[in-house]
């Protein structure tokens, strides 16, 4: 069991070393060399690993030293305990501990180290992670605001920092989150209703690009076709293909990291088989007699990566690949131009207006929420659905219907030849 020493007052004793008692049997007491000096109490107690620890208190505050004590002796009975010294470490430490398990996939990796350097650390870097507390975390959310950055961006800044600080709670560093305070107000994000093409925009679109650069033309069935990303889609092969079972293996797709182009997993590592229609696979052959695939190479997974020779479907004339930011500006873009359409930055974007239109597609045609988030590559059916759902035919006149169709079973005759409920 712990005690509080007071360092400033001490028992008198006498000359047989037996301590002085007043006249009502409680020791008299007497200035210490160091009255007056340093923090005045003293905790001290033997931490679960056998080690003596302590912690000091100033003058007039024996209650917190006694309150302490007896959080410290509590939370060693019930397995809480934290050692005071481990809230000293920085949150800069602790987040690059974090950063390590975060995920394998070089951009991904890119973009968190990134919002690290530039949104977190000039705020919390340097901060002991026992000194932020709720009211650090409120007054960084309000700066956030204040930037004006999007509920979105928030969002993600605001998991990053709470993850950071659940790993200190799962590493016994700090007690709680202090993100997940009552009085903290967590960022929401908020999902843009989608906005799906009318067929006459995705046609024009078409167009434009078969005047432009018709070796291209090709992402327009594919993307409204098969549903993937436009990483995806530059990373389409020809040999993806499964014309018996009429299916398409998503696989791979081309990414942009630290100045490198690579071939990679799709998101989240994983790939799907899509439905392949007639005439989806029927454009497919017609580019093939056109332009033939080009091999290309590239490393796999990292910058640094083994190098792997893909057959791809879209190259250009050089038989080169191309980032996705390339070929937005060189490609896409002004494929609204040849098209004489108005491009409206977020609206029409190729994942905007053909990963949408495909999923649009589907759900008009009763593909199920579970069937299309498959065909996409989500990993939870609740985000397809919180995506999608406003798409998503009404059902209330089939329910009616239905309701009608099953009423003759409880209804009744009345008097007058009608029938009642």
């Amino acid at each position: 069991m712990g005690h509080v020493d007071d360092r400033w007052w001490r028992p008198q004793r006498d000359e047989n070393d037996k301590v002085v008692v007043n006249g009502r049997g409680k020791p008299v007491m007497e200035k210490t060399e160091l009255y007056g000096r340093g923090l005045r109490y003293r905790v001290r107690y033997i931490d679960p690993d056998g080690i003596e620890r302590s912690k000091s208190f100033p003058d007039r505050e024996k209650k917190r030293a006694d309150d302490f004590l007896i959080e410290v002796e509590s939370d060693k009975r019930e397995g809480k305990y934290i050692d005071p010294r481990a809230a000293t470490k920085p949150f800069r430490q602790q987040a690059e501990s974090w950063y390590k398990a975060q995920s394998t996939d070089p951009a991904t990796r890119e973009t968190l180290r990134s919002r690290l350097e530039s949104r977190i650390y000039p705020t919390f870097g340097k901060l002991p992670l026992g000194r932020i507390g709720p009211a650090t975390i409120r007054d960084w959310v309000s700066e956030l605001e204040e930037r004006k950055y999007s509920d979105n961006y928030m969002y993600v800044l605001f998991g990053i920092v709470s993850g950071v600080l659940d790993s200190a709670v799962d590493d016994k560093l700090i007690r709680e989150n202090p993100c997940q305070a009552k009085t903290v107000r967590r960022p929401v994000a908020r999902s843009p209703k989608v906005v799906v093409w009318p067929d006459d925009r995705i046609s024009a679109v078409r167009q434009g690009l078969k005047e432009l650069k018709p070796r291209f033309a090709i992402v327009v069935p594919i993307g409204a076709g098969l549903g993937p990303r436009q990483g995806e889609i530059l990373g389409f092969s020809p040999d993806d293909i499964d014309r018996e079972a009429m299916t398409v293996h998503i696989q791979r797709q081309v990414k942009f990291v630290k100045g490198v182009l690579m071939f990679a997993l799709p998101k989240r590592e994983k790939t799907r088989y899509v439905p392949l229609s007639q005439k989806v696979l029927d454009d497919i052959d017609r580019h093939i007699e056109l332009y033939p695939p080009q091999p290309v190479t590239l490393p796999w997974a990292s910058p640094d990566g083994d190098p792997i020779t893909v057959s791809l479907l879209i190259t250009d004339e050089k038989g080169h690949t191309m980032s996705g930011d390339l070929f937005n500006k060189v490609v896409w873009k002004p494929a609204f131009g040849a098209a004489k359409l108005e491009y409206r930055p977020r609206a029409d974007g190729m994942h905007s207006g053909l990963r949408h239109l495909y999923a649009s597609k589907l759900l008009a045609r009763g593909v199920s929420v579970k069937e299309l988030a498959d065909f996409l590559g989500h990993e939870d059916p609740g985000f397809t659905l919180r995506v999608y759902t406003h798409l998503i035919s009404s059902s209330n006149e089939r329910a009616r219907q239905a309701v009608d169709d099953a009423s003759s079973a409880w209804t009744l005759p009345t008097d007058d030849g009608l029938v009642t409920a």
